[in-house]
């Protein structure tokens, strides 16, 4: 698992990004969203499909990236209001990001009770008249 600092902010770009640019590709984007690449925030960028995502920043000696690819499924961002070009969220939710969970999926009735129960309810409700 990735940890970062508290002071390092991260940014997610919310336009597609092509994939195929690699350390100054990715500090021309950071550039075009109006941020500096050198700050040492770390910058996440999609594909257009948002399987592929990529993340740069500066440790203090050089850029670093760092690349994944989801074998299946895409990378989702939770919805956002607003026209910013990107969004800036918390090292706990690039972290669930980058490990595939999905944001906008609200999950509700998560237990479910077992089938034994379910037709033993449905008999006692039959037997009361």
């Amino acid at each position: 698992m990735l940890s970062l600092p508290p002071t390092v902010r991260v940014f997610v770009a919310l336009a597609p990004l092509d994939m195929r640019g690699s350390f100054d590709a990715l500090a021309g984007a950071v550039r075009r969203l109006g941020l500096d690449p050198v700050d040492g925030h770390l910058y996440l960028f999609l594909n257009k499909r948002r399987r592929i995502a990529k993340a740069l920043w500066f440790d203090g000696s050089g850029r670093c990236v760092l690349a994944k690819r989801l074998e299946a499924g895409s990378f989702q961002i939770p919805p956002l209001d607003g026209d910013e070009p990107q969004v800036m969220i918390d090292g706990s939710m690039f972290a669930s990001l980058l490990a595939g969970i999905d944001f906008t999926v609200a999950r509700r009735g998560w237990y479910r009770r077992p089938a034994a129960e379910k037709s033993r309810k449905r008999i006692d409700t039959d037997l009361q008249v």
